[in-house]
């Protein structure tokens, strides 16, 4: 089992655990978290939800392996699989608590920007990595970043590609609190019983004015992802970068 769920006086825990890949989300784990979400809409045993990573990782990202060998079709079906998933999250009227150690790169991160909270150790470790293979950021990573800390500093971390670690994280204010590594679950833990014990109905109207704080909403930026990501998806670039990945070499980038 790729994504565990467990339920319990009013708490849902949703762990990701795919050793193999550092919690890499498959098709298949998408599949099953955006399932996942969305019955807890109208599950009424859950009214918090914490989201965590086994094997000391939060997600390392996509499983970038397969991207290679994908044509438009199956990009735009990647996509969509994505967006749901962030949807589902984003749009549930309920409070999410990402509780994250080792890595949360690429959608791993947007999977910790679409949640409620964030807590972190200081030796996570987030970034967006998508230059790395010749595309740009998707998962609302974009949006989701500049809403946190602004375009000018969303920019630089897209752009870069380089890693933020938990505590350099917390200066950004891109966590709700750093916590002691030992510490992580407890915290998360205390944090879902004081939600799950709040008045539910309130908390998810709240959740809904923040969704609708954005200039321009999330679905419209989604929309406008998907058609800058499938022209990358088609691009010499991205199929070199994958290349590069899988070889585990510098990719050599054209521009084109």
């Amino acid at each position: 089992m790729t994504v565990r769920v467990e339920i319990d006086a009013g708490i849902a825990r949703v762990t990701l655990d795919a050793p193999a890949r550092r919690n890499a989300l498959s098709a298949e784990m998408k599949d099953r978290l955006i399932a996942t979400f969305q019955g807890f809409a109208e599950d009424d045993r859950v009214r918090a939800v914490i989201l965590t990573g086994a094997n000391n990782a939060f997600s390392s990202g996509a499983d970038v392996t397969s991207f290679g060998a994908s044509d438009i079709r199956g990009g735009r079906r990647r996509l969509a699989s994505a967006h749901a998933l962030i949807r589902a999250m984003v749009h549930l009227e309920k409070p999410i608590i990402a509780a994250v150690r080792g890595p949360a790169v690429g959608i791993g991160w947007s999977l910790a920007l679409a949640s409620d909270y964030i807590l972190a150790t200081p030796t996570a470790k987030f970034g967006q990595l998508f230059r790395n293979v010749g595309l740009a950021p998707d998962g609302g990573a974009a949006f989701l970043l500049a809403q946190y800390v602004g375009v000018l500093r969303a920019k630089e971390l897209v752009m870069s590609a380089r890693i933020v670690t938990g505590e350099e994280a917390m200066r950004l204010n891109l966590l709700t609190e750093l916590v002691a590594e030992d510490q992580l679950d407890q915290r998360a833990s205390a944090i879902a019983t004081d939600l799950a014990a709040s008045a539910g109905l309130a908390l998810g109207m709240a959740k809904r004015l923040f969704v609708g704080t954005a200039g321009v909403g999330i679905d419209a930026f989604l929309e406008l992802e998907s058609h800058v990501q499938n022209q990358l998806l088609a691009s010499r670039d991205h199929k070199e970068g994958a290349a590069a990945f899988v070889a585990k070499r510098p990719p050599k980038f054209e521009g084109r």
